[in-house]
C-alpha cells in the first residue's frame, strides 16, 4: 500500500500542475473585479482556447466563493486541494465500506488500495490542478445517495439541491429521484434549490436577474464545443463536423437515446436494490447529455470502477428475500472476467486522459481517421459502453458456494 501511494506521488510529481489552478485563479479575478464594484457577469478574461472566459455559475456560487476575494492564490490553492483531497477520501471510505463489509475486509486497507489510484485518474488530476469545485458537488450527491435517502432520512433531497444550486448540472439527480419514485426527497431537493436560489436573490437581485434572464442562456460564455476536451455528446458531434456547428436536431436525439435508456437502467438498478450502480448511471447520462463535460466533471466513473472489480472478484452467494436463482458457475465466470476487462480498460483510459498527454491544439479541426477519433473521444466512447454494461448487483449476499 505504501509502494502503491509512493508510485502515485511520483507520477504526479512527474505530470507536474501544469495548470497552475487556473480555474481557480479565474474564480478568484472575477470575485475580486466584482468586490471592485464591476458588474459580476461582465468579467472576462482571454483565454488561448476558448478565446473568451467568463465566471458562469449562479449567483449562489458567487456568495460562497466571495470571501475569497480577500485571500491570495496561495491560500486558496490550499484550500481548495486540501479539501479536494480530503473529499477523495471521505467519498472513496463511503464507496468502499459496504463492499469492505460484505467481503471480510477492513475497509481502511481496502480504501488505502483505492484512494492512490482514484488521485491518479484524469478527473482527479484535473480537478486538483485547475481547482476546481466539483468533488464538493460528489460530497453533497453520495451524502445524500448513500446514506439520507436510503435511510429516509427527513433532510434526503437537501444535498442534492444545494448541488443544483451550487453548479446546475447535479440537477438530473432530482430527475433521478422522481423516476425511482423517491416523491419526497425529489420534494426536498427541488426546495432545497429553490431556497438556496431565492436567498442569493434576496442578497444579490441585479445579478439573480441577469443570471437567470440573460447568461444562462448564452451557451457562447461555457466554452467551443469541438474542444476534445469537452467529453460529451455535444462534443462529439462537434468534433466530427469542425469547424462547422453540428445539428442541434441529433444532437437532441442522441440525448433522449441516452438519457432515456440511462435512466431507464438506473431505475432497474435500485428496484433491484443497487443504489451505487443507480446514482452511477445517473452520473454517466448527465455527462453525456450535458453540453459541456470537462474532464474534472466525470467523477462518475469512480464508482463505476468499483462496481465493475465489486462484479469481477468471484464469491459464493446465497439466495436473500428476493428469491433470486444464483447463476451458474461458468456463466458467473464469464461476467467476472468480462467486468475485469472492463474495469482494466476503464482505468488505464482514465490514467491516460484525453488532455494530459496529448496536444490536441487550438485549431477547429474535424476528427478524420478512426484513431483520432478513439482517442479525441475516449470519455464519450466508454461512459456510453458503461451505460450498457455497468453490472447491476442484485440482493445477494455472501454464502455458501452454490452445488455444480
Amino acid at each position: 500500500m505504501v509502494g502503491l501511494a509512493a508510485a502515485v506521488v511520483t507520477a504526479l510529481l512527474w505530470y507536474g500542475n501544469r495548470h497552475d489552478f487556473y480555474d481557480l485563479k479565474i474564480y478568484l479575478s472575477a470575485m475580486r473585479w466584482w468586490a471592485e464594484g464591476n458588474p459580476l457577469y461582465d468579467y472576462v478574461q482571454p483565454d488561448v482556447v476558448q478565446g473568451e472566459l467568463y465566471f458562469t455559475y449562479p449567483p449562489f456560487t458567487a456568495l460562497l466563493l466571495r470571501p475569497f476575494a480577500a485571500v491570495g492564490p496561495g491560500v486558496a490553492a490550499t484550500v481548495f486541494t486540501v479539501g479536494t483531497l480530503l473529499a477523495v477520501v471521505v467519498t472513496t471510505v463511503w464507496l468502499v465500506t459496504p463492499i469492505a463489509h460484505r467481503r471480510g475486509l477492513p475497509r481502511w486497507w481496502l480504501a488505502g488500495l483505492a484512494v492512490p489510484l482514484v488521485v491518479l485518474i484524469e478527473p482527479t488530476r484535473e480537478t486538483i490542478f485547475l481547482g476546481q469545485i466539483n468533488m464538493l458537488l460528489v460530497v453533497l450527491i453520495l451524502a445524500d445517495l448513500l446514506f439520507a435517502v436510503p435511510q429516509r432520512s427527513r433532510w434526503a433531497g437537501v444535498g442534492i439541491g444545494l448541488a443544483t444550486a451550487i453548479k446546475l448540472f447535479p440537477g438530473i439527480f432530482i430527475v433521478y429521484l422522481l423516476i425511482t419514485r423517491r416523491w419526497r426527497a425529489a420534494l426536498v431537493s427541488c426546495v432545497a434549490a429553490a431556497g438556496a436560489t431565492l436567498l442569493s436573490a434576496a442578497v444579490l437581485p441585479a445579478e439573480s436577474w441577469r443570471f437567470w434572464t440573460q447568461e444562462l442562456w448564452s451557451t457562447d460564455r461555457v466554452g467551443r464545443s469541438d474542444y476534445t476536451g469537452n467529453q460529451s455528446l455535444q462534443g462529439l458531434l462537434g468534433r466530427l463536423v469542425a469547424p462547422d456547428e453540428p445539428s442541434r436536431l441529433v444532437w437532441l436525439a442522441l440525448v433522449a437515446v441516452v438519457a432515456g435508456y440511462g435512466l431507464w437502467r438506473a431505475a432497474r438498478a435500485v428496484r433491484a436494490g443497487d443504489e451505487l450502480a443507480g446514482l452511477t448511471l445517473t452520473g454517466l447520462v448527465a455527462a453525456l447529455i450535458a453540453p459541456i463535460t470537462w474532464p474534472h466533471h466525470v467523477y462518475w466513473f469512480v464508482p463505476a470502477l468499483i462496481l465493475l472489480v465489486d462484479a469481477a472478484v468471484r464469491q459464493p452467494y446465497r439466495l436473500d428475500a428476493t428469491r433470486q436463482p444464483a447463476a451458474p458457475a461458468v456463466r458467473s465466470g464469464v461476467r467476472a472476467a468480462g467486468a475485469a476487462l472492463l474495469a482494466a480498460v476503464t482505468f488505464a483510459v482514465l490514467v491516460f486522459g484525453v488532455v494530459s498527454l496529448i496536444d490536441w491544439g487550438n485549431e477547429k479541426v474535424p476528427t478524420d481517421d478512426p484513431a483520432t477519433f478513439l482517442l479525441r473521444n475516449l470519455y464519450v466512447l466508454t461512459a456510453a459502453l458503461l451505460l450498457v454494461s455497468l453490472p447491476i448487483r442484485h440482493h445477494w449476499m455472501p454464502g455458501p458456494s452454490p452445488t455444480p
